[in-house]
């Protein structure tokens, strides 16, 4: 007996993934220094503080502008956001990691509280996403679990680089 097809349910491995990562998030961040955070073990590659405020404006300026817009609109036309022109462009080194991560978590709990209630119909909307393509809800959000996959195992190999020693803050 077929109890539905994947796509007619709310992906709910899915939005687990999704909302564990703030309280992982804030585990790795409890013990970084302020001087830690700002450290790039190469200057084509993100800082802890440069990743938090990334994700900070990938999560409202792409994602609940994207899923807004789905929910919204008959296949909206959605641009795709430079990280790295928005790390340099707003100076991502020099921003508050805290208010950044809390800004973070903010708008991560309303995208939550928007994707607990989505339907089947709703996760089959479409949006097309420049360099991408068509893309459903459904996708979007394992999109949205495939980000912060990356982004998590990025912060964890800083971490251990950190713990070696490899900056210079004598850690």
């Amino acid at each position: 007996m077929d109890d539905g097809h994947v796509q007619d349910r709310l992906p709910e491995d899915l939005i687990r993934f999704i909302a564990a990562t703030p309280d992982l998030l804030a585990a790795f961040l409890a013990d970084v220094s302020s001087l830690d955070s700002r450290w790039q073990p190469a200057t084509d590659e993100f800082s802890i503080i440069e990743h938090i405020c990334h994700l900070r404006d990938i999560e409202v300026e792409g994602y609940t502008e994207r899923l807004n817009r789905m929910l919204g609109e008959d296949r909206p036309s959605m641009p795709d956001l430079d990280g790295g022109r928005l790390a340099i462009e707003r100076d991502y080194q020099r921003q508050d990691l805290m208010s950044s991560f809390n800004a973070f978590v903010s708008a991560r709990t309303g995208n939550l509280q928007t994707m607990k209630l989505l339907n089947g119909d709703q996760l089959q909307r479409e949006g097309v996403l420049e360099g991408v393509g068509s893309l459903t809800i459904a996708k979007l959000l394992s999109m949205m679990q495939e980000h912060d996959e990356g982004h998590l195992d990025e912060l964890r190999s800083l971490q251990r680089r950190l713990r070696a020693g490899e900056s210079e803050t004598g850690r």
